[in-house]
């Protein structure tokens, strides 16, 4: 009798134990359109292929910032995500929340996951790794800037559609032909910060800040109030006059005019390629960003954007143990090449890329591969591996706010670039005595 009751307790424990709640993990993103469909195919292929764990994706807000913002207080309430997509941008401030944060590199360690930082394109693994090669962040929708072009706009104004400007003078160039063939605008361009200052930057192989753009660590200054960005700026300032340029905001607005037509050429993410291939009602291609080639050494190489998957701390063992796994199903080689072929990022393993290569697939779409090229055009420098400065958010809304002033005519541009490194150097001053306390 006793051994028939206990394997009959055995039996409702093995029963309930069965039925038990799959550990519940959550995860904010800001992935909107195609790039939210793909979000949301990663999450049910993990869910399906086992039943330990189960990722819950909530879309927050399509403004990285915003999704930052909403994070910080989430985990000061208590009540933070497990998983949280953060812009590059906010590395510096991320690094220094130490506590708030679970490093990857710990993460998966700890679950017994396999995860080599090797695995991913340099690029990525540099900016995303501590000065010892300790990677804090999982990639996930790594981008670059690029140049997009409306073919059609092009051969209406008897461009070649089938030739990208290759110089911001040809640029310019274009948008007025393309103005005065009766286009509503010639140029646009989308994250004027990061694409038509950092990148830019990188791009021409002048310094953004000192301190290798703050890689090299605190006590750092901004250098873009220089002669070539200025003068840059003044030109986009000009051309306003006759909308030959259209400024349609700070982060991603400018793509809808882009996308509407109404804008023949834009700067702006190369993930914005699965929205686009997807909507668009005309002819396009790509084109690496424009430089000026009287800069000496330019174009040098182009610099990471797009986000990351951070891990917040203060979680119980069993719910990291699923962060793990649902970082290594994110990291299977046929995962990564549906993301990168599908929205356009990245791809951010160099398996990946070698696989996609191999297979044909950028030789059957033009200008695919034209991110991983520009990203890769030569060996980055000090001033090319990026930026990497505390609150930089908040600050781009510092610079962002200078740079309307001078475009609605309320100051010039030389002012504007001065006001702007005057008040994002006070932020970095604030970062340092708070990062270092």
């Amino acid at each position: 009798m006793r051994s028939f009751i206990a394997a009959l307790s055995l039996g409702t424990v093995l029963s309930v134990s069965a039925l038990a709640a799959p550990v519940e993990i959550q995860w904010w993103h800001a992935m909107t359109g195609a790039n939210n469909d793909r979000v949301n195919q990663i999450v049910e292929a993990f869910n399906a292929s086992q039943a330990d764990y189960k990722v819950v994706a909530t879309f927050k807000s399509n403004d990285y910032t915003e999704l930052m913002n909403q994070t910080i207080a989430a985990y000061r309430a208590g009540n933070a995500p497990h998983i949280t997509q953060v812009f590059e941008v906010g590395t510096a401030t991320m690094m220094a929340a130490k506590g708030a944060v679970k490093p990857v590199f710990e993460l998966m360690a700890e679950a017994g996951e396999k995860f080599d930082p090797k695995s991913f394109l340099p690029a990525i693994t540099g900016y995303y790794s501590t000065a010892d090669g300790k990677m804090l962040s999982m990639p996930f929708n790594s981008s670059t800037p690029i140049f997009y072009y409306n073919k059609d706009a092009f051969a209406k104004a008897g461009l070649d559609p089938e030739k990208a400007p290759k110089t911001w003078p040809e640029a310019f160039d274009a948008a007025k032909k393309i103005r005065a063939s009766g286009h509503p605008c010639g140029i646009t361009t989308a994250w004027v910060t990061w694409t038509q200052m950092e990148a830019f930057s990188a791009w021409h192989n002048i310094p953004y800040g000192t301190q290798a753009n703050g890689f090299k660590g605190f006590d750092t200054e901004f250098k873009f109030n220089n002669p070539t960005v200025i003068k840059h700026f003044e030109t986009l300032n000009e051309m306003q006059k006759d909308g030959t340029f259209k400024y349609g905001g700070r982060t991603t607005q400018p793509e809808g005019l882009f996308l509407s037509g109404e804008c023949a050429m834009i700067a702006t993410s190369s993930g914005f390629l699965g929205n686009l291939a997807r909507n668009a009602k005309f002819n396009f291609a790509t084109g690496m960003l424009p430089y000026y080639p009287d800069v000496a050494g330019a174009p040098q190489n182009s610099i990471i954007g797009g986000a990351t998957l951070w891990v917040l701390g203060g979680k119980k063992a069993d719910e990291y143990k699923g962060v793990a796994k649902f970082f290594t199903h994110l990291s299977q080689l046929d995962v990564q090449i549906v993301n990168h072929q599908q929205t356009g990022y990245l791809p951010v393993t160099i398996a990946a890329y070698e696989e996609t290569k191999k297979s044909g697939f950028y030789e059957k779409n033009p200008g695919r591969e034209t991110p991983i090229l520009q990203l890769q055009n030569k060996a980055p420098t000090e001033n090319s591996m990026g930026v990497r400065f505390g609150n930089l958010p908040k600050i781009r809304d510092l610079i962002m706010d200078e740079v309307e002033a001078a475009f609605a005519g309320k100051i010039t541009v030389k002012q504007a670039m001065d006001n702007a490194v005057a008040s994002g150097n006070e932020e970095l001053r604030r970062f340092e005595r708070t990062a270092k306390n």
